[in-house]
């Protein structure tokens, strides 16, 4: 099924969900910190990051409302993977507005494979706000790791008028290498 043709999944604070993820999911769904600095820990300095795709996109209707901006806006979109040993742990995606960003002084199109995350929590000029989670769908997944259900994450990260929301799929390689 096209990206564009998935239904939005509902994301949830941690308060509205009906059925909360085991103890050991929640320790990292709503963690506050740094997740690069977290993976760099649990894969003791084997962690990288792998860019997938990265570009001005159409941004899907779930973050338009996020981002507060018009459905159909375009936006730049990063998605990465997170790898913890060579293994794929976490695929991110990250989107901010086209016109906030550019209007923003703040260049994402420069990252390539550094973390977003670690220039998002070194920069004192970024609030973030409320972690929000979901069953992320299969479809949205780079092929080869699409899987049905799996828990992601997101966050909007505000500095002014730019807002950069940030979304983790926790993939298997990950769980499997947390002990979960």
């Amino acid at each position: 099924m096209p990206c564009s043709a998935t239904p939005s999944p509902l994301w949830l604070a941690r308060n509205l969900l009906q059925s909360e993820p085991s103890a050991a999911a929640c320790a990292w769904l709503f963690d506050e910190r740094s997740l690069t600095r977290r993976l760099t820990d649990l894969s003791e300095g084997g962690f990288s990051v792998t860019p997938l795709r990265e570009g001005w996109l159409e941004l899907r209707d779930d973050e338009c409302a996020a981002l507060d901006v018009q459905p159909g806006s375009l936006g730049w979109v990063r998605e990465v993977y997170l790898r913890g040993n060579g293994r794929p742990w976490v695929f991110a995606r990250s989107v901010a507005a086209r016109e906030a960003l550019q209007n923003s002084g703040f260049d994402l199109q420069r990252l390539g494979s550094r973390s977003l995350g670690e220039l998002l929590f070194s920069d004192q000029a970024f609030t973030r706000g409320e972690l929000q989670v979901c069953r992320y769908p299969a479809a949205w997944l780079p092929v080869d790791t699409a899987q049905d259900s799996l828990w992601a994450r997101r966050s909007c990260f505000r500095r002014e008028q730019l807002a950069v929301l940030v979304a983790e799929v926790f993939l298997p390689d990950f769980w499997n290498a947390a002990g979960h």
